[in-house]
């Protein structure tokens, strides 16, 4: 079967839920409903995870620096959804030990019992031991960084997990299509209003440029970053000229991608502290090395945010200062910029900045029927969902679900390996085994032995294609391979084969161009 030539919902069924958005918070809300045996459909106005979720620093944790903020609670429930979520998608989601530098003794032994705490609230899903290291084994644990290392008294080992963002996104949405959902991408609502059976929603499908009805009992708007927009699109008609509150303080991170040998790591490094209030990271991803992130508030919420320069100035400073590693604009392989949907607080509302804001999500009934959801992080996404379904069945809206409460925990997703099976870490070159145990399905298909670059291959297009919903060479090299985030350069100069392939297999514009300039956007010009 061709994704590809999927027309969207039928339109003759009343769905009993219609969840807008193919984030981390949407895909999520899929998966649950319609493992409790809903009549359950998805749309995405652009690619899954092509916002926020396939732009985090590529961490399952359970938040260190909420820890000094007080918010137990929130840590708690991150620390047993990260555990969760490495069960699921084991070639995904793994185990990687951080490394945080001590440059005073004072400071180091505040980190310490910070860190000790962590641990310990992690209880049984302990990921590892937190341990103390002498400036001598944080040299043997980071030799590439020895200005770093000279610079500081000790050092402080810990654990947390890593992921592969976008691909556990497309996991989420095959799990909830093969559970039964009805999952679609470049698919746009282009009205919503109620009915007489709950809501009808109106839908642009981007494949062939038509409009399409929809029935749905319940709705929940799950766009992210962008949950105002359609709040706006469907309230203020009723709210009149009293303005619909807004509930997001988009905030964006940018992202810096050199290549391993410049920035040389095997485990993660943490700075606890930078200028602007936030934590620093260098990650091995992938087969590079991501440094992260920046905290800038936004008044808007573009697709495609650019970074500022002071953000930029910002990261090869505290790179140089922090890391002891000189970065030049050279060295950049890819910048990416992702917004953070933080929910608006008092604070934010009397000036505090977006690092101090909550990274707690928010459930909201807007109408009988239609819900939104926003904030939280991608290591909560499942327990955001079946709070959401909780309240569609605690309001009325939607009835118990007849096959029970679905174990969302124990599912494993879609290509997630047999136990005991060996796994590829995170942290090395990508390859066939992103694709866990569905890799004998792409080696089964013509241009298994062409390369196109960077390791993908002819198969794995026609795959993407075929089964996993790529239409454009985005979709391809954005998100099913991480091209154009590892090195935005290669990725322009795999396009045109990505093309071609992509037109074969479904008939339709690979908007090729477009992609080429988005390459441009991700490049530092020297």
């Amino acid at each position: 079967m061709k994704i590809h030539g999927s027309s969207g919902p039928c339109k003759e069924t009343v769905w009993d839920l219609l969840v807008i958005g193919g984030g981390a918070t949407g895909l999520g809300v899929a998966v649950q409903a319609a493992l409790e045996g809903r009549r359950v459909a998805l749309v995405e106005a652009r690619d899954f995870a092509s916002g926020t979720s396939s732009r985090s620093t590529k961490l399952l944790h359970g938040g260190v620096r909420y820890l000094a903020q007080g918010r137990l609670r929130l840590v708690q429930e991150a620390l047993r959804e990260r555990a969760t979520v490495l069960g699921l998608a084991p070639h995904l989601a793994q185990p990687l030990p951080f490394v945080v530098p001590g440059t005073g003794w004072l400071s180091w032994a505040w980190t310490g019992l910070g860190l000790k705490a962590y641990q310990w609230l992690s209880g049984r899903l302990s990921l590892g031991a937190t341990k103390a290291l002498s400036q001598q084994a944080l040299g043997r644990s980071l030799p590439g960084l020895p200005r770093m290392v000279a610079g500081a008294v000790a050092g402080m080992r810990y654990w947390d997990g890593q992921f592969e963002d976008a691909r556990l996104a497309l996991a989420l949405a095959k799990t909830a299509r093969r559970a039964g959902a009805s999952v679609h991408n470049h698919m746009r609502v282009a009205a919503l209003a109620p009915s007489a059976q709950g809501w009808q929603v109106s839908l642009f499908n981007e494949r062939d440029g038509q409009t399409s009805t929809v029935q749905a009992r319940c709705v929940v708007n799950a766009t992210g970053v962008w949950v105002d927009a359609l709040r706006q699109m469907v309230l203020q008609p009723w709210a009149g000229e009293v303005p619909v509150k807004a509930l997001v303080k988009p905030s964006q991170g940018v992202h810096l991608v050199v290549a391993r040998e410049r920035l040389p790591i095997e485990e993660a490094v943490l700075i606890p502290r930078t200028a602007d209030g936030r934590v620093l990271f260098a990650v091995p991803w992938l087969g590079a090395t991501l440094i992260g992130t920046t905290d800038t508030p936004r008044s808007d919420a573009p697709l495609e945010p650019l970074p500022l320069q002071e953000e930029l100035d910002f990261l090869f400073r505290e790179t140089r200062q922090a890391l002891g590693v000189d970065l030049t604009r050279a060295d950049v392989r890819s910048v990416w910029v992702g917004l953070r949907p933080l929910v608006k607080s008092a604070s934010s509302a009397q000036g505090g900045t977006t690092s101090q804001m909550s990274r707690e999500h928010l459930i909201l009934r807007e109408a009988p029927g239609l819900f939104t959801v926003t904030g939280g992080k991608w290591t909560t996404y499942r327990s955001m969902a079946a709070q959401v379904m909780q309240a569609l069945v605690s309001h009325g809206d939607l009835p118990r679900a007849a096959q029970g409460s679905a174990q969302t925990a124990h599912h494993q997703l879609v290509g997630a390996p047999a136990a005991g099976q060996a796994v590829h870490a995170i942290s090395e070159a990508p390859g066939l085994h992103l694709w866990g145990s569905e890799a004998a399905l792409v080696l089964a298909l013509p241009g298994a032995d062409r390369d196109l670059g960077m390791g993908l291959t002819e198969a794995m297009v026609r795959f993407a294609a075929r089964s996993e919903w790529a239409l454009t060479v985005e979709d391809m090299l954005a998100r099913r391979w991480r091209a154009l985030f590892l090195d935005a350069r290669q990725a322009a100069q795999m396009a045109p084969a990505v093309a071609a392939l992509l037109q074969e297999e479904t008939g339709l514009d690979p908007q090729l161009k477009a992609f080429l300039d988005l390459c441009q956007q991700y490049t530092l010009a020297d």
